[in-house]
């Protein structure tokens, strides 16, 4: 497997955001975020650990940068902090938050590194949530202010640009579970959160077109496999229930197919955040999807769970290779998933945006072996390539992550990165997976 084999269009690089890698949580200007809330809350993440400095990023971004141009990584996707960008989420700016973005994508640049853009990766202004958060539909006026003043200020240079990363993460995770900021629990934080991320989603995409018009735009999703326990009718039309919610939801209505009311009849509840125009307001024809995939689930019928009437078969109890987020090693859910949005007859290029692996790495005598991770990415991109084989309209390929970060609730213990970081004294290592990601992008 050569990377050459994958077309000479296909766009290989590394995704990264900027809650996990930052921190320089409050300085020059920044305000608060729904993560520095909810991570500075005691019993909220494993061992207490927050990102208030988390890689340091901030002040370390131009070095980063020279490691990314020595792995000879072309591509490069990050996002941007609505707080430091708009404090309070709305009305006053800070400069020397959008003067930070403007060094960095100016120093991509110079390097031969092409900046990818993430609006939202789930750091909302804690003064929005103040006001209701994703909860409340004047959220669709504050995420167009905010896009279109970043579009305007950086799209003079930025040419890739993506809406939302992960919207059935931030929504479920953080208004239904309450297990990710803001900490919000209950089908009637969940239902409005869904359908004015989904607003926001084409309205964004609607900002980024309008005044850039010659960008390459697309919006992320995660998905994973979804396959029965069992095979019989309960547990299969359990696992359809499931699909809709975790694969189809978001991206159905951009599609222009609205929500998948029949596979999971709970959001018929929707109507109720819903207005007679909002229909034809949901669509938006992306130039690509972001397609973020990492396991499989495995599904069984369950009369207890409300809603879904099915529960998870967590994969420690399967018997099955994991990964340090219990997650099953199962690189054909990649495949499955390219597979499974390819079908739709009006998806746009997919690109996988996010693929990736946490392990218990060490640091020997200066150096991180990590084979385990090594192989999963190989037997990744093996399966892009055998969906590239069965027609999927895939073009891309990026690792989550770059450097080792802060990981949500897991804290700094799950590490995805291609470069070790030592976070008591912030050195970077290259680990023996990113050696081979840059010989394979150094085959001439």
């Amino acid at each position: 497997m050569t990377r050459h084999e994958f077309g000479a269009a296909f766009a290989w690089g590394v995704s990264s955001a900027a809650y996990q890698t930052e921190g320089a949580c409050d300085r020059h200007g920044k305000g608060a975020s729904i993560w520095d809330r909810f991570a500075n809350t005691r019993g909220r993440i494993q061992r207490n650990e927050n990102a208030n400095a988390a890689c340091e990023f901030y002040d370390r971004y131009a070095d980063d940068v020279q490691l990314l141009r020595s792995l000879r990584i072309p591509n490069f996707r990050f996002s941007l902090a609505w707080s430091r960008i708009l404090p309070q989420g709305t009305g006053a700016v800070n400069p020397q938050g959008l003067d930070f973005y403007d060094r960095l994508i100016d120093q991509c640049l110079e390097q031969g590194i092409t900046p990818w853009v993430t609006l939202y990766h789930w750091d909302l202004p804690q003064a929005l949530e103040d006001r209701g958060g994703w909860t409340n539909r004047a959220i669709v006026d504050w995420f167009v202010e905010y896009a279109t003043l970043c579009v305007q200020r950086y799209g003079d240079r930025v040419r890739h640009w993506m809406v939302l990363n992960e919207p059935m993460v931030f929504t479920g995770a953080g208004y239904f579970l309450g297990i990710h900021a803001p900490g919000r629990r209950g089908l009637n934080n969940f239902l409005p959160a869904v359908h004015h991320a989904t607003l926001c989603q084409a309205e964004g995409g609607r900002v980024v077109r309008a005044h850039c018009p010659d960008a390459q735009l697309g919006t992320t999703f995660s998905c994973s496999y979804v396959t029965p326990w069992r095979a019989n009718a309960r547990d299969g039309a359990a696992a359809q229930r499931v699909d809709a919610l975790l694969n189809r939801l978001f991206l159905e209505p951009a599609l222009g197919r609205g929500y998948p009311v029949q596979e999971l009849p709970v959001l018929k509840r929707l109507e109720r955040w819903m207005r007679p125009e909002d229909e034809g307001k949901l669509a938006f024809p992306f130039d690509f999807i972001g397609v973020q995939n990492y396991t499989r689930e495995v599904i069984r019928h369950s009369w207890f769970t409300p809603y879904l009437q099915a529960r998870l078969v967590p994969a420690p109890k399967r018997d099955v290779p994991l990964t340090l987020m219990n997650w099953e090693v199962y690189p054909e859910s990649l495949y499955h998933m390219l597979m499974q949005y390819a079908a739709y007859d009006n998806i746009p290029r997919l690109i996988v945006t996010e693929n990736g692996a946490a392990f218990a790495d060490q640091v020997i005598d200066g150096t991180v072996h990590d084979p385990q991770r090594l192989a999963y990415i190989r037997a990744c991109l093996e399966q892009v390539q055998r969906a590239q084989r069965d027609g999927a309209p895939v073009d891309g390929y990026f690792i989550w992550t770059f450097t080792d970060n802060f990981e949500w609730a897991e804290g700094y213990r799950p590490r995805f990165g291609l470069v070790h970081v030592d976070f008591q004294t912030q050195r970077r290592i290259i680990k023996a997976s990113g050696q081979w990601y840059r010989d394979f992008l150094s085959e001439s």
